[in-house]
């Protein structure tokens, strides 16, 4: 029998400043293969992040998709929270979609002493380290906002 899976909090804690950045990870199931690169998923999900930016939700620096999961890097509403946030979204999309998430996700917030452009460039190297492409400008499912 497998063990049972620990359930991860999730929660922004009080003393940690508004606009703190968060690395994320979310898998879909099955893992090995292609559920989210495709333009379809993708133009889904860019709308869709886009209408919860513009209501205040979430913000997203950056998001690339793989096959099986994505990476993102996005600051949350204090009032919302991330939880609560990426389980509304998760369920958004598997509403509209094909797409079946695996419970939960990866958070991990960026400290002072982390670099953004650090962990950006770990991210956009992703689809180069799995072999998806030479160089990570060739890769598609990559949506970058500017500020």
């Amino acid at each position: 029998m497998l063990p049972q899976r620990k359930s991860l909090p999730h929660e922004i804690p009080f003393w940690v400043k508004d606009g703190s950045e968060y690395f994320i990870t979310i898998c879909c199931k099955p893992r090995g293969k292609n559920i989210l690169c495709n333009k379809t998923v993708f133009s889904l999900m860019k709308e869709s992040l886009l209408f919860r930016q513009e209501r205040g939700d979430l913000w997203v620096h950056l998001l690339v998709l793989m096959p099986d999961h994505l990476h993102a890097i996005m600051n949350f509403s204090p009032t919302i929270g991330m939880k609560r946030s990426i389980s509304q979204w998760k369920r958004y999309i598997s509403t509209n979609s094909t797409v079946e998430w695996q419970r939960d996700f990866f958070d991990h917030r960026l400290r002072k002493d982390e670099s953004y452009i650090e962990k950006a460039h770990y991210i956009r190297m992703n689809p180069v380290r799995a072999g998806l492409v030479g160089d990570s400008s060739d890769w598609k499912y990559v949506w970058e906002n500017k500020w």
